[in-house]
């Protein structure tokens, strides 16, 4: 026994050895900007494959003590440098490296254009919020090809939204409560003054908050994070704006110890590469530093940025036939000026104040925030006259060729001419019905805003302390609180003197208690508030040791949401006006991760998280503008994903192959629509609840370097992104108006399950492969150029389609005939874009004269111009199987999917001058 015992204890002595008595290294050394021989802000030391690094002083010197002995490399980078890796052969006590030169990389220029349309553009959801914005800040080559050249094409990382994604700024969350969405349009144009960010992909473990599936970006706004001195830039292009010009000052650190920051930019354009889309936005920004000692600093932030943006619609393949990719609806000529029915207006300022300290085992960052303004989006409306939308499916061909009573290829000829001759919107037409005296003065037509005005007060404070060598814990809490004010607002009478506020459909008033006559500026229509709150807090342990590290995070929310009519609506008289039912949700989450070093040049890492996330404000309430009603039988999403990811960190090869896992359960999807469906013709709210959706493939992204100057570099994509479920599907509709004319009175209808299980979720490219060469010149110009090939890419469905209500004739109440499983699955066969290859290229050239850096980018998107869809959905008005029959028989039905066109043959040019 004696024997047994003193075996275990050698044993046990044995573990503990070789896990903490690790020999260790020192690596010493000197970070200098390349041309100016100054030390770049904010350089960052790291041992690739590693938890080992270290922000280094502002003397450019640097001390790594490595506690590892081997062949690993050295990672030096800072914000708007290209990464410099180092082999290292830890093989002494002591490496001095000596002076260690890095080069700009003008190649950030470009970053703002990644944003070329919005989503709102593919699902008209209110916001810029394309997930590769998150990826703006990452070094991964694969990632770095999402963000810069998939983008154009709508890619989306492993297929997630970007509420999966999540922006700080200062620590503080920028994600909106009504959408769960990053607004990058509220720091637009700030690029000089918003680059230091620090990236977490996927479900790595952030130092700030529990973060999405998709990681999280902080950017870090402190003024001593920016290389002092002016930097102006001008820029042109064809994308979303001709040109742009920004010009900031950084004070550095002054002998009060303050340090400030200025910057300022415009973009503007008539129309950017699409017709009619104008662009008009400028943005401002002031943060001033105050370190109180070489520990404690207090941070102030201003920024203030108002965009306005044409918006474009996507368009049927009849259409596309008649006038083209670059068409877009929503505008017209208006006493020779181009005019935009669908503008989108945003200016909503944050002020920010931040309190700092950082110690050698501690860091807090405690920060409150206040972000308010305006939100718009303007709309035609038209009452008891004809759409003015000039693609409206009665004024086209098709509607002669698809009519019931048979084909009249006369007046489908002439539908085209007329069409052609006159494509875009009427704005004199609609000025002429205002003028009509048999209206006398009420308004036919309106341009409106759907407009929402926002409060919110953000409060955060993170902790970070490193607990000793081999652990550290993070630790943080958050609170957001929202008021968001959401109305229609008047905004052009279009020549007549008021507007009657009825329901054209029912003859009903949209607010019992006001006034029925409305003149421009006033509030009409609906008009409700949201009151919204949210508390999140994390802990999180990091474990870091020889051959590997892990860590484990855990997270708690609470939020509750409110809806407070202002209105008095006459169709919803019992549920319309005052509080509604306040829904409370409370969630958790928790993920790990390990990392196994097989060598200093070889790793492997999982990690996996299993969380419940409160459905969003817009998914909770089956129609906020008229009523309280919350969705029935609303529950928390449940995320379960997991990832398996391998490393290479070799001198002259880099990069990872990873497999994901995730799904996506008790999701729910709200849509707006008219349909003529088996149970009869209304304006519906349709409430899609339990719905699952599965994401899984591979990545991959490596890099070689081929010599110093050239680089190879190859990524590829392999995705499947479907509907994991059937879920029920619901339509809701007002009551008021003739009995005979109403689904039922009750004002909902179950429609039962909706076989969608195993259709392709639309969320752009699932299959994405790039190739990439690069060439850098040591007299300091490169040029690049990456081919890369996108593919099964889908439209959207409408679940409403694919529930027993298609098989239905509204007539008899009882099923088609002829509408057997297999005409039924050929006429909704899930249509799949065409496959395209993308060649993009870039190059640049920097000089330093008499003090002055100065830096040219140049970039051109689609070389040969190639016309491609970037996405697209289907129609859900034909809502039964015999009309929908009897519109697809021509091969050109009225209502077919509709698709958006990514950009043709664009360019992008900077110069920038700093001193």
């Amino acid at each position: 026994m004696p024997l047994r015992r003193s075996c275990i204890f050698v044993l046990l002595g044995v573990l503990f050895q070789s896990i903490f008595a690790q020999e260790a290294s020192t690596v010493t050394g000197t970070v200098l900007d390349r041309h100016t021989t100054v030390v770049p802000p904010r350089v960052t030391i790291a041992i690739e494959g590693t938890t080992i690094s270290k922000l280094i002083d502002t003397d450019g010197k640097f001390k790594l003590v490595v506690p590892l002995i081997g062949e690993y490399v050295l990672n030096i980078a800072a914000p708007d440098y290209i990464v410099k890796r180092l082999p290292l052969g830890l093989e002494s006590k002591e490496l001095d490296l000596g002076p260690i030169f890095l080069e700009k990389d003008i190649a950030m220029e470009s970053s703002e254009n990644l944003l070329i349309l919005s989503e709102e553009d593919i699902s008209d959801e209110e916001s810029v919020s394309l997930a590769t914005g998150i990826l703006q800040a990452t070094r991964d080559v694969f990632l770095n090809r999402a963000a810069f050249d998939f983008s154009q094409a709508f890619f989306r990382v492993r297929g997630y939204d970007s509420e999966n994604g999540m922006v700080l700024i200062n620590g503080i969350p920028m994600n909106k409560l009504m959408d769960g969405r990053p607004q990058w349009n509220n720091w637009g144009g700030l690029n000089d003054v918003t680059r230091n960010q620090e990236f977490t992909f996927g479900l790595q473990a952030s130092d700030y908050n529990f973060s999405g599936v998709l990681g999280s970006t902080n950017i870090d706004t402190r003024p001593t994070g920016l290389r002092p001195g002016v930097r102006l830039s001008a820029s042109a292009s064809n994308r979303t704006y001709a040109g742009r010009f920004m010009a900031t000052y950084n004070s550095g650190t002054l002998k009060n110890r303050f340090a400030y920051s200025l910057s300022g930019s415009g973009r503007w354009a008539k129309e950017g590469y699409l017709d009619g889309t104008l662009y008009d936005s400028y943005s401002l920004y002031g943060a001033l530093e105050y370190q109180i000692n070489p520990k404690n600093s207090l941070l102030l932030t201003a920024i203030f940025a108002s965009n306005r943006r044409g918006r474009s619609s996507a368009i049927t393949e009849e259409v596309y036939n008649l006038v083209g990719n670059k068409y877009n609806p929503y505008w017209g000529e208006q006493d020779g000026k181009i005019r935009n029915s669908r503008e989108r207006k945003i200016q909503e300022p944050i002020a920010m104040l931040n309190y700092l300290h950082a110690s050698e085992k501690f860091a807090l960052n405690t920060g409150v925030s206040y972000q308010f303004g305006t939100y718009a989006k303007s709309r035609l409306g038209y009452y008891h006259a004809p759409s003015p939308d000039p693609t409206y499916y009665r004024y086209l061909p098709s509607f002669y060729i698809n009519s019931p009573i048979g084909a009249n290829f006369i007046s489908a000829n002439m539908a085209r001419q007329g069409f052609l001759a006159n494509p875009q919107l009427n704005w004199n037409r609609l000025y002429t019905a205002n003028f009509s005296p048999t209206i006398q003065g009420k308004a036919a037509y309106v341009l409106y805003d759907d407009t929402t005005d926002d409060r919110q007060l953000n409060a955060n404070s993170i902790g970070n302390l490193s607990i000793s060598e081999h652990f550290k814990m993070d630790f943080g809490i958050t609170y957001n609180k929202l008021t968001s004010d959401n109305y229609a607002q008047l905004e052009d009478l279009l020549g007549a003197e008021y507007h009657e506020d009825i329901d054209p459909f029912s003859d009903t008033k949209n607010d019992l208690d006001g006034t029925v006559q409305k003149g421009e500026g006033d509030i009409f229509n609906y008009h409700y508030e949201i009151e919204a709150d949210a508390l999140e807090t994390f802990v999180q342990l990091q474990v870091m040791f020889n051959k590997w590290d892990g860590f484990i995070s855990a997270g708690y929310s609470k939020k509750s949401y409110q809806r407070d009519g202002l209105y008095r609506n006459e169709r919803f008289l019992d549920d319309s006006f005052g509080y509604g039912e306040k829904l409370h949700f409370s969630n958790f989450g928790i993920k790990g991760g390990a990392t196994y070093r097989i060598t200093g040049r070889h790793f492997l890492a999982i990690q996996g998280a299993y969380l419940n996330r409160a459905p969003v404000v817009q998914n909770a309430y089956v129609n906020p503008r008229e009523n309280n009603r919350v969705v029935p039988n609303l529950q928390s999403e449940k995320i379960t994903t997991v990832d398996l990811n391998y490393y290479v960190r070799l001198p002259a090869l880099m990069g990872r192959v990873s497999g994901f896992y995730t799904r996506f359960q008790n999701t729910t999807d709200i849509n707006f629509f008219f349909v003529d469906a088996g149970v009869g013709s209304d304006f519906v709210q349709e409430v899609v609840t339990d719905l699952d959706k599965l994401h899984m493939g591979i990545e991959i992204g490596l890099e070689y370097q081929i010599s110093a100057a050239v680089k190879l570099s190859t990524v590829a994509s392999i995705g499947k992104y479907v509907y994991a479920s059937n879920p029920f599907v619901s339509i809701n509709f007002d009551t008021a108006g003739a009995e005979e004319d109403l689904i039922n009175p009750d004002g909902n209808v179950n429609l039962g399950i909706s076989k969608i299980k195993d259709y392709k979720l639309a969320q752009g490219p699932q299959q994405a492969y790039a190739l990439g060469l690069e060439y850098r010149d040591p007299k300091y110009w490169w040029v690049g150029m990456t081919v890369n090939y996108l593919a099964n890419n889908y439209a959207s469905i409408s679940p409403i389609l694919r529930t027993q209500s298609f098989y239905l004739d509204p007539g008899t109440g009882k099923p088609f005939p002829n509408a057997t499983t297999e005409n039924v699955e050929v006429l909704l066969a899930q249509k799949r874009l065409d496959d395209f290859y993308l060649l993009n290229l870039i190059g640049g050239k920097s000089w330093l004269i008499d003090g002055k850096y100065i830096g040219v980018f140049a970039s051109v998107n689609n070389m040969f111009d190639t016309v491609f869809r970037t996405g697209g959905y289907e129609q859900s008005r034909n809502g039964n199987f015999g009309q929908m029959a009897q519109d697809n028989l021509s091969g050109t039905p009225s209502f077919a999917p509709k698709y958006w066109y990514g950009y043709g043959r664009t360019y992008f040019l900077n110069l920038a001058v700093s001193f």
